[in-house]
């Protein structure tokens, strides 16, 4: 068996693969560019989203607050309810009794987070995969 020389026009394995080598980094590079214009784009709507929700949020504090002085008046009813320092405890006291709920709610939703296992799981199959290991 005699090997032929490599015609001129013909490139090398060596060439190839080094066209292939920087054709997928430009791809890769181009690709990283296009995902970094869009996340531009989603960060700039993103930030205008939240700050709607900031302004939607200090507007409802204030509205707690509005209400919570109507709720006392309202238990206070032009003197012929209880006393003011009274209805302003028992609004109070509802206050805390909701953020106690929230506060168990919370801590009971916190508990149950686990790990992600099955992704640590496939994480650790990956460098056998790599290897050619099944």
């Amino acid at each position: 068996m005699t090997t032929q020389p490599a015609k001129d026009d013909e490139p090398t394995i060596g060439q190839l693969v080094a066209d292939a080598s920087r054709d997928i980094s430009t791809l890769v590079k181009k690709e990283i560019e296009l995902a970094k214009s869009e996340l531009k784009v989603s960060v700039k709507f993103g930030g205008v989203g939240i700050a709607f929700f900031v302004v939607a949020g200090f507007v409802a504090m204030l509205a707690v607050i509005l209400l919570s002085l109507a709720f006392v008046y309202l238990i206070h009813w032009n003197g012929d309810g209880l006393a003011l320092h009274w209805a302003y405890l028992i609004v109070t006291g509802a206050y805390l009794a909701i953020t106690a709920l929230f506060v168990l709610l919370g801590i009971k939703k916190v508990k149950q987070v686990r790990a992600p296992e099955r992704t640590i799981r496939t994480a650790k199959e990956i460098p056998g995969a790599l290897k050619g290991k099944a």
